[in-house]
Order: structure tokens, then C-alpha cells, then sequence
């Protein structure tokens, strides 16, 4: 049975047509690079905002059953980015290091990465990482977090995810 993932690019003008996501299709990219194991990728471009944000993820994992859901955007400090507050609204756990690493290694690239409010989420047995939205911030978080993702997912029961070992090397302890 393949991994269900879901890609969500919140954004106003995205979702109006206003300009193009970039976001989104370089997550894909990046996946489709990485995983070595079978998925299927689920693809919403909605706008910012608590309700919409939040309606849409309790939709991914408790109707649709995604095993992990990538947003991309509204988790800086405009009026509104309101992702992390949305999110508090239908996690159940925070795993606060993954906003904490990815912050570590954009901080590498730009200054003003201690602005952004990504972090992650369990809801069930799907896993949400908020990632920034451009592409290359995209790229360099997706590198750092996604060695500790597979084990993740086994952890809480969601599908499992199989990386290309020359790509990126994930993280499962061994069984003594």
C-alpha cells in the first residue's frame, strides 16, 4: 500500500491565481528525489487563514488519512500568517524540534530566518511539518528534518516511508 502525503501551499495570492506556487512543486520535487518507497501525493493550494487552514488539515488526516502533511507558507509574522495558530488548534502533540533545527540551518543561509514559526505536528497518525515558503528555504529544512520523518511516522502507526540511502539516509534505531 503506498504512503499518503499531502502538500498544502497556504497563500492568498496562490490560492487566488495571482501568481504561480513554487512552493509546492518543489516540495514534489524534492520528495520524488528522495523517497524510494511507493506514494501518492494529495495537492491543495489554499488561502491563509485560522479557519481555512485548520479545516483543511482535520480533512487530510481524519476523512482522507494522510500518514504526513507538508504546508508551505504562513508561518511568518505578517497579519496573516496564521498557520501555527491554526495548527494549535487541531494537533494533538507539538514536536518543537523540528521547527527548532529548521531554524538553526536557515539561520546558516539568512538572517531573518528567527522570524519563521514552523514547527510540527501529530494528529492522529499523520505527521505535519510546517516549511517555509520558498523553495530553496524549502530545500535546506526538508534536508535537515526528514532523516528523523520515516521513524516518525512508525512511531505513530502512520504508513512507512523508505528512503534513497545515496539521496538522504533516514534514521531508524536498530532492534537490540
Amino acid at each position: 500500500m503506498s504512503v499518503k502525503i499531502a502538500i498544502v501551499t497556504i497563500s492568498d495570492r496562490a490560492s487566488m491565481g495571482i501568481y504561480e506556487d513554487k512552493s509546492g512543486p518543489a516540495i514534489k520535487d524534492w520528495l520524488k528525489k528522495t523517497i524510494s518507497s511507493d506514494f501518492e501525493i494529495i495537492y491543495k493550494i489554499i488561502e491563509d487563514g485560522v479557519d481555512s487552514v485548520s479545516s483543511c488539515l482535520i480533512d487530510l488526516c481524519d476523512d482522507i488519512r494522510v500518514d504526513l502533511i507538508l504546508t508551505t507558507g504562513g508561518t511568518g509574522p505578517s497579519k496573516r500568517d496564521l498557520t501555527p495558530e491554526a495548527m494549535a488548534l487541531v494537533a494533538e502533540k507539538e514536536l518543537p524540534g523540528f521547527g527548532e533545527l529548521m531554524r538553526q540551518v536557515s539561520l546558516l543561509e539568512v538572517p531573518t530566518a528567527i522570524l519563521s514559526r514552523q514547527s510540527a505536528f501529530i494528529r492522529g497518525d499523520s505527521l505535519i511539518i510546517n516549511l517555509p515558503g520558498k523553495p530553496a528555504a524549502i530545500d535546506t529544512c526538508l534536508t535537515a528534518v526528514f532523516p528523523a520523518v520515516p521513524y516518525c511516522l512508525d512511531l505513530i502507526e502512520a504508513g512507512r516511508i523508505e528512503t534513497y540511502e545515496e539521496v538522504l539516509s533516514s534514521f531508524r534505531p536498530k532492534n537490540k
